[in-house]
């Protein structure tokens, strides 16, 4: 898995609630994002430069997170995001502090590879998970997981119960579908003539 730095500053948390909302206003104005580390010792409240996030947050890969706070760095994954409802800006981000002994969840972008039997004979390969939930040592998750669908002929899934990877807990329903080579209108008619030979 890849890694990215990210760098913020550690903040405090005022003990109103409207003066919370108004400190946290005021950061968003200033272009920062506030933010929370989970995981470790103790729960860390800290902004970041929305410029800061924008390569980890707009983009199809996972990361570790080389987070510094501070000075201080730790090993992170993003948890969780929000999003302002009507400019999509970022407004929020949860962290999520680990190591190399604690097993951790992430999804992970799934990338389907070969050539379908079935998309020989006319059907449409559609993938329908494009992320699957693992549970692993963060150090054993990979960029993604390779789905092989030579073997896929018309009609088929892959579901998530026939996939397995070393090291890695899939979490996912196990009839869950992955991925499906769908019958065309063409692929039927050239079935429907091939039947009436």
């Amino acid at each position: 898995m890849k890694s990215i730095e990210v760098k913020g500053t550690a903040r405090t948390i005022a003990e109103r609630s409207s003066e919370q909302a108004r400190a946290l206003k005021e950061i968003r104005k200033d272009g920062g994002v506030p933010c929370v580390l989970y995981g470790g010792e103790e729960v860390v409240h800290f902004t970041v430069p929305a410029e800061g996030l924008r390569n980890l947050v707009y983009t199809p890969h996972i990361y570790v997170v080389e987070l510094t706070i501070d000075g201080k760095k730790v090993n992170a994954i993003m948890k969780d995001i929000q999003f302002h409802p009507v400019k999509d800006t970022i407004i929020h981000v949860d962290f999520f502090q680990i190591n190399e002994a604690t097993p951790i969840v992430m999804e992970v972008p799934v990338q389907l590879e070969g050539l379908a039997e079935g998309v020989k004979a006319g059907g449409k390969l559609v993938l329908q998970s494009r992320k699957l939930k693992v549970k692993a040592l963060y150090t054993a998750i990979p960029e993604r997981l390779t789905v092989n669908v030579a073997h896929l002929g018309l009609g088929k899934t892959v579901q998530v119960g026939e996939l397995s990877y070393e090291g890695l807990e899939l979490l996912n329903s196990k009839d869950a579908v992955v991925c499906a080579v769908k019958l065309t209108r063409a692929a039927r008619g050239a079935a429907a003539a091939a039947a009436g030979k």
